[in-house]
């Protein structure tokens, strides 16, 4: 019996490489047999043979494709992050320092400048975090293990042409797990596609031109059936016992049609005159906050398929014109975090001894260990969410 945990501990030492083994001889297999298909989709032999001959899968990625943010993270923790003062604050300092670019985007896309500029600051932080993961790594990996085989297939492919033509050097192509790049982290398909040469150099570049990434940008929202001068919505209130059987984003109906069933503006205001169809969008239920939603919105959805994404483009867009924060709190007794809040946070768990790396606002896993053990302590639920219940308890530990 003594000998126990150090035999298990053996077994799965010798697992790991097994396991690892495996995965690679699958991948081997897999990307030797997609060598014939990219070809078909116009890459050449000696492309995938020089760019895949070093390639090993990187098995996180295939985590990360259940656990997108946009599906997994309550709203008001996800808007909480995305949309706070911070960048509201970095998204003007934006529209100051690229207002000329912006406004020629403008008068050629038809997208004004607070829109595409909301898009760059959810998408990379205005620049700040284009992700670090090789695409091909990322791409081919998904290729072989996991759903939607066939979609990273296509890109993988894309991105292949990328290089092959000479778009993107090698070492530069590097993003997000899924294989999104640049500035507003255009997925490969997207660049090949929709991705403009604004400032008049040759290239498209959306990785070391801002000017082409903004217009690229405004060039997605325009073919996703963007309408100037159209809001993309607004936050309604609505009466208290309204058949809400018809509400969602898809279902629209005109502003007048809303207006009759006793619909108004959060701020007390009627509903426009306007003749658009807008459909009742809740993200949170009944009991929050509610918004009526024009085909604008579904171009903004279009650039990454979740409402929640969708309706944190919108909201920072209205902010960055000196909107409000939303007037209907959401159904929650703790609502979520600014990233300058998940800064301190971690600072008050460092002071408490945790060894959770640098206080960068990024709730990883280090951080929810930490935070369980101090829930604990301090006599809550010990889940390691890192919401204002948490952040308040550690405060008053600290004497704050």
């Amino acid at each position: 019996m003594p000998f126990r945990p150090v035999v298990l501990a053996a077994c799965v030492a010798l697992s790991l490489p097994l396991s690892a083994s495996a995965d690679e001889a699958v991948f081997a297999s897999c990307l030797a047999s997609l060598r014939a298909e990219a070809q078909t989709k116009g890459v050449r032999a000696d492309t995938f043979d020089t760019h895949t001959a070093a390639l090993a899968p990187d098995m996180a990625v295939i985590g990360f494709l259940d656990a997108q943010p946009e599906f997994v993270t309550p709203i008001w923790d996800y808007l909480a992050a995305l949309v706070d003062e911070e960048r509201v604050a970095d998204g003007r300092a934006m529209l100051a320092q690229w207002k000329e670019v912006l406004a020629e985007v403008e008068r050629r896309y038809g997208v004004d400048a607070e829109t595409v500029v909301a898009v760059w600051g959810v998408e990379s932080n205005y620049g700040r975090n284009f992700g670090s993961r090789p695409l091909l790594t990322s791409l081919s990996t998904l290729s072989c293990f996991g759903r939607r085989q066939a979609f990273f297939r296509g890109e993988f492919f894309t991105t292949l042409k990328i290089l092959q033509e000479g778009h993107v050097a090698p070492e530069r192509l590097t993003g997000s797990w899924a294989g999104a790049f640049g500035h507003t982290q255009f997925m490969p398909s997207t660049f090949m596609r929709l991705a403009v040469d604004f400032d008049g150099d040759g290239r498209r570049d959306l990785i070391d031109s801002v000017p082409d990434a903004l217009a690229s940008t405004a060039n997605f929202l325009k073919r996703a059936g963007w309408q100037k001068a159209l809001p993309w919505g607004f936050e309604v209130s609505v009466p208290r016992g309204m058949d809400l059987a018809d509400a969602g984003r898809r279902n629209k109906q005109p502003m007048a049609e809303w207006a009759a069933r006793g619909l108004r503006r959060a701020d007390g205001g009627a509903l426009p005159a306007s003749g658009a169809p807008s459909g009742l969008l809740l993200p949170a239920g009944r009991g929050g906050p509610a918004f009526l939603v024009t085909r604008n919105f579904d171009a903004l959805y279009s650039y990454n398929a979740a409402e929640s994404y969708g309706l944190a483009i919108a909201h920072l867009s209205d902010r960055l014109r000196g909107g409000a924060p939303f007037a209907t709190p959401w159904p929650t007794d703790d609502p979520g975090l600014s990233r300058a809040e998940r800064r301190e946070l971690q600072q008050l768990l460092i002071a408490r001894c945790h060894d959770i790396g640098e206080p960068d606002g990024m709730i990883g896993a280090r951080t929810r260990e930490a935070l369980k053990l101090e829930q604990a302590l301090l006599g809550l639920p010990a889940d390691g969410r890192a919401g204002q219940r948490a952040l308040r308890a550690l405060r008053a530990a600290a004497g704050r």
